[in-house]
């Protein structure tokens, strides 16, 4: 059986407060975005994991598709199956990549072995796995609190509007995010922004707490950010803790040629 694992964007992302566990308290619009990955699971006499395409760091024997398929075996008698992820969505971007394949890996066995969870229960085992991994297990906009596992359904439509994405080589590590980030209270929250304000006022209203620290420490994702508003976004934003950079647009546009030696990807959001 095979899969297409999504990337998400975050519109937004309010970091509050650091909770007791070593996460922290955010708020964000998760927004699902139609460039993916392909994951297929097969029967198979022994359990095995494969890759192709992009590279994943660490090793295989870590890697989250796995850690679904077990953490899933604890709680039931699942035969072995041959993994295979052939990744497309970068890694290190702030995108959501890997948590999008560790869901849908909860996803697809779930239908292959008949198991019968419900969206909330596949959502409980994913938050296991990693903060915005429970987002995925539905396609559609959310809100995230909590550590991004708390969702609640978002009054949003973006579709058939453009985007563009572009990540440099530059990696930024979570921790190092965090690190940088300067914890506000704010008096406007992202669920409220979504659902009342006009796409126009994105730009002066919509934030990414992330990205103060992150544009002084790599002042190219700034450029980027700047480059994408000059060429008629109408918001664009580091996606997560980055890093990378989002533009959404009324029209078409084709701007790779513009973004030399990074990835890029452009399409319609649904």
């Amino acid at each position: 059986m095979i899969s297409f694992p999504p990337c998400k964007i975050n519109l937004g992302l309010n970091v509050i407060s650091k909770r007791p566990d070593g996460y922290h308290e955010i708020e964000t619009c998760f927004y699902p975005v139609p460039w993916t990955d392909i994951l297929e699971i097969l029967p198979s006499d022994v359990l095995t994991f494969t890759n192709s395409g992009n590279s994943i760091p660490g090793k295989n024997d870590d890697n989250l598709c796995l850690r679904a398929y077990q953490l899933l075996k604890s709680d039931f008698n699942l035969a072995p199956v041959k993994i295979h992820l052939h990744k497309i969505i970068p890694t290190g971007a702030g995108l959501g990549g890997g948590s999008s394949n560790a869901a849908f890996t909860l996803r697809l066995l779930n239908t292959i072995f008949n198991l019968g969870l419900n969206v909330n229960q596949l959502r409980t085992y994913a938050a296991q796995l990693g903060s915005d991994c429970a987002f995925f297990m539905e396609d559609k906009p959310m809100i995230g609190s909590g550590r991004g596992e708390v969702l609640r359904e978002a009054k949003l439509k973006l579709e058939e509007k453009f985007i563009v994405i572009v990540k440099p080589t530059v990696h930024i590590s979570t921790e190092e995010a965090y690190r940088g980030v300067k914890s506000v209270f704010k008096i406007v929250d992202i669920k409220d922004l979504i659902a009342r304000a006009t796409f126009e006022s994105w730009k002066n209203l919509l934030v990414n707490d992330f990205e103060e620290s992150v544009f002084e420490m790599h002042p190219l994702i700034q450029e980027i950010k700047n480059k994408l508003y000059g060429h008629g976004a109408f918001y664009a934003s580091m996606s997560g803790s980055g890093s990378a950079i989002y533009g959404i647009f009324d029209e078409p546009v084709k701007l790779k040629d513009h973004f030399p030696a990074m990835t890029y990807w452009s399409g319609v959001l649904n």
